[in-house]
């Protein structure tokens, strides 16, 4: 029996180990085709990628943004996790980074009390622009798909219009920036000096938190269980007794209050204000690093990492004559092989569990006719 146990144990890490190392291996093979097609060599390509990655300076900015990235993957696999299409984190990020950074230009108070502030107000702001969603879902049966594109869009609309001189935003840099009115160096979130290399953002371990959070909330409570439970199967969790709607409309809520932080690398360690130029699309990126990660905190968290680093190198790229596009085709290359090469390796799997089912019945069903003919 532990010989058996020990055995499939085995074939389960090797299929798990398969998915992704088929993904980055189709993903190379496309890739070294697309830059074949544009007439460069893949080899010099790929060579250029890594020692231009692996550079102390290219380093801290892949963590920087992988930071960014991570919290958007984050917010994005709660909702996956619950069988939710949460589209609209990138609309709730910006509104609360927006109002977070309002707040933040109009507070006076020391640093320990201003940014605990920051961080609630943006949390609640994308909880709540989350709430709509989840709210119009369990009470109007509206597809939170539909819904929270619509919200995105609103979002837009409300901070183009309060963004504004005026209103709650000034003209910066000589007239040609507009912004929020900027942070006090008192409430700055504090940085690692690297030297040469840069400052590393300090709100790196924030998203470890919220990463740990995550982990132990969804694997470790009955809150985590309910949740899946309702992911996999509404009609049995309704049955076990869990309030779907409750749960539906929870997720979202969550969902949205991290979202809310997805700003706040940005505003608290390196802008200070929101502008017209603040960073816009995380939210969709947070879609690819969550089906990258396939919703697990350590899975995202290199996703985050792979993602920053194919930011940093095919940007180099484009300074050696590569065409500036690769590095959109390259992205879309590694999702879609990724995703394929889970669903493949899942139906392998799901094949030779059913062929073990079936040979241990057949065994069982041998076993009396040869006790009878030894009778």
């Amino acid at each position: 029996m532990n010989k058996l146990t020990s055995r499939i144990d085995k074939e389960r890490l090797l299929l798990g180990l398969a998915a992704p190392v088929l993904a980055v291996v189709a993903a190379l093979v496309v890739t070294a085709l697309v830059i074949l097609a544009t007439g460069k060599n893949p080899g010099s390509a790929f060579s250029d990628m890594m020692t231009y990655g692996f550079a102390s300076d290219s380093q801290v900015y892949i963590l920087n943004k992988a930071t960014t990235y991570y919290l958007a993957g984050v917010s994005v696999a709660i909702g996956f996790r619950m069988n939710l299409f949460n589209i609209g984190v990138d609309g709730q990020y910006r509104l609360a980074a927006f109002f977070a950074a309002v707040l933040g230009g109009a507070l006076t108070v020391p640093g320990w009390i201003a940014i605990p502030l920051i961080l609630i107000c943006a949390m609640a702001t994308g909880a709540l622009w989350a709430a709509i969603a989840g709210i119009l879902k369990v009470t109007r049966g509206v597809s939170e798909v539909i819904s929270t594109i619509m919200l995105n869009s609103i979002a837009t609309a409300i901070i183009a219009y309060l963004l504004q001189p005026g209103k709650l935003a000034q003209l910066e840099q000589g007239g040609t920036v507009v912004s929020t009115k900027p942070l006090p160096s008192s409430s700055y979130f504090f940085s690692i000096n690297t030297g040469p290399a840069g400052e590393l953002w300090g709100f790196i371990f924030i998203a470890a938190v919220v990463g740990v959070a995550y982990w132990f909330v969804l694997g470790r409570t009955r809150f985590g269980f309910d949740l899946r439970t309702v992911g996999q199967s509404e009609s049995a969790a309704s049955a076990s007794g869990v309030s779907v709607k409750k749960m539906i409309a929870t997720s979202m809520i969550i969902s949205g209050a991290v979202a809310g932080l997805i700003g706040m690398p940005t505003l608290l360690n390196d802008s200070y204000a929101y502008s017209n130029d603040f960073p816009a699309g995380i939210g969709f990126t947070g879609i690819a690093i969550a089906l990258l990660g396939r919703n697990h905190p350590i899975g995202i968290a290199l996703g985050a990492l792979l993602w920053g680093f194919l930011e940093r190198t095919t940007n180099h790229l484009e300074f050696q004559g590569y065409d500036k596009e690769i590095l959109g085709v390259i992205q879309g290359v590694i999702v879609l092989c990724v995703v394929i090469a889970y669903e493949v390796v899942r139906r392998y799997g799901l094949k030779r569990q059913q062929q073990k089912v079936g040979a241990e019945l057949a065994a069982q069903a041998a076993a009396p006719t040869k006790k009878q003919e030894v009778a």
